[in-house]
């Protein structure tokens, strides 16, 4: 069945999502695309959305 090592590898590719999914620099349709890039791609478009969410900056009046 699983070892050890699965569980780990699985853990290890599921922060980069639940650190997205809890986040509070996107919303809505932007975090879902995030999501769905950090599924598909992995930690390369995590590190890009840390350097680079939120891609439209909210009014704050």
């Amino acid at each position: 069945m699983f070892g050890l090592s699965s569980i780990l590898v699985l853990l290890i590719w599921l922060i980069p999502i639940i650190l997205v999914a809890k986040s509070n620099r996107t919303q809505g349709n932007e975090k879902v695309a995030w999501l769905l890039l950090i599924v598909f791609v992995s930690w390369i478009a995590w590190v890009f959305y840390l350097l680079l969410a939120p891609i439209k900056q909210t009014p704050t009046h």
